[in-house]
Order: structure tokens, then sequence, then C-alpha cells
């Protein structure tokens, strides 16, 4: 796996297979990219820094292991 960061465009990759990409799906601010037999490739996570910043808060509100849903 190989991740990137483009901190001009605020966008964090994941490279998660060296094959070739067959098509791509958006949901929300991430972006999947797909081999020609559906295998994940890469995933862009747009606007990252955004991203981060709820994910990091839901994991610090998160008591006694219990799902907490961010209200964004």
């Amino acid at each position: 796996m190989k991740i990137s960061y483009n901190r001009e465009q605020d966008i964090l990759m994941y490279e998660v297979s060296d094959e070739p990409i067959d098509y791509a799906e958006e949901v929300g601010p991430i972006i999947v990219h797909f081999s020609k037999n559906g295998k994940p490739v890469l995933m862009e996570i747009l606007d990252a820094s955004e991203f981060l910043a709820v994910t990091t808060k839901i994991t610090m509100q998160s008591i006694n292991e219990r799902p907490v849903e961010a209200l964004t």
C-alpha cells in the first residue's frame, strides 16, 4: 500500500494495488478507482484535511467503544 498527500489540492490518496484502473465511483468526498475485475486500486479522499478533522473528532468523542456519529 502506498499513501500520498497532495497539499495543494488537499487530496489524500491510498494506492492499494498496482493493477490498471478501469473505472471510478464517487461517494461523497471519496473517489474509489477500480480494476476491470472490480477490485479497488486507488482511493482518493477529497478535502482531506476536513475529512481527517471530522474523523479525529469522532474518534476522540467515542466513549466505551460505542459508535458516535458526527453532526456536520
